[in-house]
């Protein structure tokens, strides 16, 4: 049975992933720099209310094009630097982001690995992963959730076609903003 979402409280962290929950996701490319960064209008409206029931809000992201030379870190910080300012000027927050530019699959801290979970715990010793929910588009941040002892949370902006109920998952939205209504 799905976690109840009354629970919620000062204790609880929100994990998201970046492409495909808080921006389109380019098919089979990658966001090589801001101009290509797209907000889904629903993120926009959903960051605001999910700033307000979480006190921490971290994104943990896979970005593979780093590894592949496609583009530099100092482009991923800058989109990265960009997005969290313009989801401050709408109240909304991100209080840190974790990601993997690792191109092996079984790096430990590529999703679905827990690794970045454990390098969150660390930085931020007030959170407690059973306590956390990841909020993700793919089956590997369902996996990285479970791995982690997190709660999860699939987003179908991406792959509507992913089977519900399902073992990985404790429940489906369409969107970020239908999940920031449910809690």
């Amino acid at each position: 049975m799905a976690f109840d979402f009354s629970h919620i409280n000062e204790e609880w962290t929100l994990f998201l992933d970046r492409d495909g929950v808080i921006n389109v996701e380019k098919n089979e490319d990658y966001i090589r720099q801001w101009s290509e960064f797209e907000f889904y209008p629903e993120s926009l409206l959903a960051l605001p209310i999910l700033a307000n029931k979480f006190p921490r809000i971290v994104i943990t992201t896979n970005q593979k094009g780093v590894g592949k030379g496609l583009m530099t870190e100092e482009d991923l910080k800058d989109i990265h630097s960009n997005m969290v300012q313009q989801i401050e000027l709408i109240n909304g927050r991100i209080d840190h982001i974790f990601y993997c530019t690792d191109l092996d699959n079984d790096s430990p801290n590529r999703k679905p690995q827990a690794g970045m979970a454990f390098q969150a715990a660390t930085q931020f010793p007030m959170i407690q992963l059973g306590k956390s929910i990841m909020v993700g588009n793919r089956m590997s941040d369902m996996e990285f959730g479970r791995n982690a002892g997190m709660h999860t949370v699939f987003l179908a902006t991406t792959h509507p076609e992913t089977t519900f109920p399902h073992t990985k998952i404790d429940y489906r939205f369409d969107n970020l903003f239908q999940f920031a209504q449910a809690i």
